[in-house]
């Protein structure tokens, strides 16, 4: 029987796959495959393909039918490549074990390295090497992956162990230690499994890869893994591939070393060649942030040969992909091998310069390079930062690397759940570590930003600071992380919930909170800046302008003042699509008089009232109207309910009581209580669904009048001044034909009187927002009045779900993440590797669906 292929081979200068198959071999996997067909020196290896993953999974973790015997198969492919066998005493191959899904997930799954090292092909690879302390301490670093990755050992178990062997033999790094002292540390390591597993280490190869790849295929639903999709939207169907590989050694001496490097600078993009890399290391000591690493470049005095072939190749793979790559790299013993190139993750500033700075060099076209930043990336443009006057203010306590753009300021938060718990209470956070790791990914998300004691700008810190848009700075050397809730810069002393400042464009730490103001974008908008001054506002408008060309969209944005107005005109807005009037009558100098206006006893008296708001309301629409020069400007009818503009029930009971109590004034008391019975008289217990909107309007036409004369008034006014004015007036809350037609008739009859007053005649037109089930239903026959439609996704979200907007967080973040909740209990404490429930101890049998795929007040189904 023929199976489904589940193997890629790759090596020897052909692979059997290529990098358009990233869906089925994984990021990973296809730029291994793609690497190895342009000759690139890279280690032989296969590639088990997604599909398995998915198939293990609905096998109930078994290897689906055919895909272990094509493993062997493709381990025998490599073995003849690198003329070496797993589990020769005298000849070992050892391999890595290594994940890779389509969508790069930096850290969130497991890798196992020095894969085929026993009590006997140790004793070989000293041998074949001529190095048995290199042997040694990879065999120790294997057992501390496998133990750790596979076997379910916390690592911090053996990385207690290593520090007290350190402490024991005066090294500083474990570099320092001898090889008498790493052969104690695996005898140590080997009784920690037997204690922690009740059984030995593994000695069969045979046996160490099959648990591996069952492993790497359980961290898919690994908590850290499982979160990181939630954060990003990845779905859990995709599954991963697993790459086996053979190894090749940075700790082999000072010739050898590992790294990570990108063919541009990730955090801005400059067009350098930019990374980090450690001699006589492994590649998992860079990204760990273990050791703080050198800057790549300074390979080119320590092994020039290795750093010139380092250069060819990424500049061979920029221009192959046309993008910017992460690329990850192992020099044995003077000659580079390649082990991972991908499409570097990059902040928001950084793609928008490598786009802009690639068309420049011919590399893509505009349309390409609009299509390569993500909206949400552009908004890292408007990232605040803080004036260079307060920041002199404060004390400069260290400095790091800036690896996350930005600036930051908030409570000192050690431990990830302080994050979260921070950000539950309203509070800013920044997390402070000795470096991240994976399992931070909840804490990272909460906080502001992150400062690392150590690590450099590719840790898994910097990375994830770079795809959140956080700001992040790593490897600060005078930062020291203490035990008792305590952080040490120097001989200042914190403690957790004290201030910190954070400047992510200079890597500068400041004790205490600075404020932060608006970036060199909204300045130069704002006219505070010039824009030749501002090389980040020249890229960013470049991009725009792009973009412009090629939408077919046009884009509107709300503003309710001139000053938003004249923003959004400089983000490019081509008009207004929703000005809120009753934001205007909330400015200090207004409410008094909107509060009278409500406590009139009579039409009459209301009027009067209304009078002294028309300039005021006028003013406000020809300030619009100036400020964008003829592009429209859609302004809704007043909405919200009276009672929004008077005071709080409870705060004039309270008030009453305490003039009574003090014999306060006897008038004032009665205006108070005025004031309360018109609040009481006002009272609805759903005024969400109350009058409001066009009611308010028909029930009070003289509101609807003054707002509409203020509006053609404007109109006319701005119209004299030469420019084009098209008042476009939305009718709020509307759910039938009539209550449309009636609120129509009276600003048509507004607009006549208000024209015929200025001798003119202006083109207008009337619509309404779509926020009621009712009007959804009948839109066909209210567009029998209306000129236009806006949705108000909002209130008609509420009114078709039934949902309060403002009580709805709980049960909606239930049926977002009901497949991450143990069926028993309902918590989210799930070991999703062996299916058991941590806190009631349930067996699953599998994950319920969830009720809701999206947040309804987030999308538009």
């Amino acid at each position: 029987m023929r199976h489904k292929k589940y193997v890629y081979f790759f090596g020897g200068g052909k692979a059997e796959g290529s990098g358009n198959m990233k869906e089925l071999l994984g990021g990973k996997g296809s730029g291994l495959a793609e690497m190895t067909n342009l000759k690139i020196s890279v280690p032989s290896g296969f590639t088990i393909t997604t599909e398995a993953c998915v198939e293990y999974f609905h096998s109930k973790k078994r290897f689906p039918a055919g895909m272990w015997d094509q493993a062997l198969n493709g381990l025998r492919q490599v073995e003849k490549t690198m003329k070496a066998r797993l589990g020769d005493p005298d000849n070992p191959l050892l391999v890595s074990v290594r994940s890779g899904a389509r969508a790069s997930m930096p850290g969130m799954m497991d890798t196992v390295l020095n894969l085929g090292l026993n009590q006997q092909t140790v004793q070989g690879l000293g041998n074949k090497t001529g190095n048995q302390r290199f042997a040694v301490d990879a065999y120790r670093r294997f057992i501390t992956m496998f133990g750790s990755v596979v076997m379910g050992i916390p690592r911090e178990r053996f990385e207690h162990t290593l520090e007290a062997m350190k402490q024991a033999h005066g090294a500083k790094h474990d570099t320092d230690l001898t090889e008498q002292a790493l052969a104690e540390l695996v005898v140590q390591y080997q009784e920690l499994v037997k204690t922690e597993t009740a059984r030995d280490f593994p000695q069969d190869p045979f046996e160490q890869l099959r648990m591996a790849v069952d492993a790497v295929f359980d961290s898919w639903f690994g908590d850290r893994a499982v979160t990181y999709r939630r954060l990003y939207d990845i779905p859990d169907e995709w599954g991963t591939a697993v790459n086996v590989q053979s190894m090749v050694f940075g700790n082999m001496g000072d010739t050898s070393g590992t790294g990570v490097a990108f063919t541009r600078n990730p955090a801005n993009g400059v067009p350098v060649f930019f990374g980090e890399c450690l001699l006589n290391a492994q590649g998992e000591d860079v990204v760990a942030g273990i050791r703080t690493p050198m800057p790549v470049v300074a390979l080119e005095d320590k092994l020039p040969d290795a750093y010139k072939d380092l250069l060819k190749t990424q500049r061979t793979l920029e221009k192959h992909y046309r993008d910017m790559l992460d690329l990850e790299f192992t020099i044995q013993e003077g000659k580079l091998y390649m082990l991972q190139t991908r499409v570097g993750k990059r902040t928001g500033i950084a793609a928008v310069r490598i786009a802009v700075d690639m068309v420049r060099q011919g590399l893509i076209d505009r349309r390409e390079a609009v299509k390569r930043v993500a909206p949400e990336q552009l908004s890292q443009y408007l990232y605040p930062i803080f004036e260079s006057s307060d920041e002199a203010k404060f004390q400069c306590v260290g400095k790091g690397l800036p690896a996350g753009p930005g600036a930051a300021a908030g409570h000192i938060a050690l431990t990830p759940d302080q994050a979260v718990a921070m950000k539950a209470k309203g509070k800013r956070a920044i997390l402070v570590r000795h470096e991240t790791s994976p399992d931070d990914i909840q804490g990272m998300h909460a906080a502001e930003g992150f400062l690392t004691a150590k690590g450099g700008m590719t840790s898994h810190a910097a990375v994830v600071a770079r795809q959140m848009g956080k700001v992040c700075i790593a490897g600060c050397d005078a930062v020291e992380v203490l035990p008792n809730g305590k952080v040490q810069f120097g001989t200042m002393v914190l403690s957790e919930g004290d201030f910190l400042s954070l400047n992510g464009f200079t890597g500068q730490v400041y004790a205490g909170d600075i404020p932060v103001v608006d970036s060199e974008v909204i300045q130069v908008i704002q006219g505070k800046m010039d824009q030749k001054d501002s090389e980040k506002y020249q890229y960013f408008s470049t991009i725009l302008k792009w973009a412009d060309a090629f939408r077919v969209l046009r884009i509107r944005s709300n503003a309710d003042i001139p000053e938003q107005a004249h923003i959004a005109r400089g983000f490019g807005a081509e008009g207004i699509g929703l000005c809120r009037t009753e934001h205007m009558f909330f400015a200090e100098d207004r409410v008094p008089i909107m509060q009278q206006m409500i406590l009139a006893s009579s039409r009459e008296e209301r009027e009067l009232y209304l009078e002294q708001l028309l300039p005021l309301q006028r003013q406000d629409f020809i300030g619009l109207y100036r400020e964008m020069k003829g592009f429209p400007v859609t302004i809704r009818l007043l909405d919200p309910p009276l009672h929004e503009f008077l005071p709080k029930r409870e705060h004039l009971l309270v008030e009453i009581a305490r003039l009574e109590l003090t014999n306060g004034d006897p008038q004032v008391i009665q205006e108070k209580q005025r004031i309360l019975d018109r609040v009481e008289e006002l009272h609805e217990y759903n005024p969400m669904l109350g009058l409001r909107g066009c009611r308010l309007g028909i029930t009070m036409p003289e509101i609807t009048r003054m707002q509409v004369q203020a509006i053609f008034e404007a109109a006319c006014e701005v119209a004299r001044e030469g420019k084009k004015i098209v008042p476009e007036i939305m009718i709020p809350l509307v759910g039938m034909t009539s209550e449309m037609k009636a609120q129509k008739e009276l600003i048509q009859e507004v607009a006549q009187q208000t024209m015929a007053e200025y001798g003119m005649k202006l083109n207008y037109l009337i619509g309404t927002m779509i926020e009621l089930p009712r009007a959804a239903v009948t839109a066909g026959r209210i567009a029998e009045h209306a000129e236009f439609f806006s949705f108000g996704t909002n209130d008609l979200t509420q009114t078709t779900f039934g949902f309060s907007r403002d009580d709805a967080g709980p049960y909606i973040g239930f049926y977002l993440d009901r497949q991450d909740r143990c069926p028993v209990c309902q918590r989210t404490n799930v070991d999703w590797k062996k299916m058991v429930c941590r806190m009631c101890k349930a067996t699953i049998d599998k994950k319920a669906e969830n009720i809701l795929d999206a947040d309804p007040f987030a999308v538009l189904d």
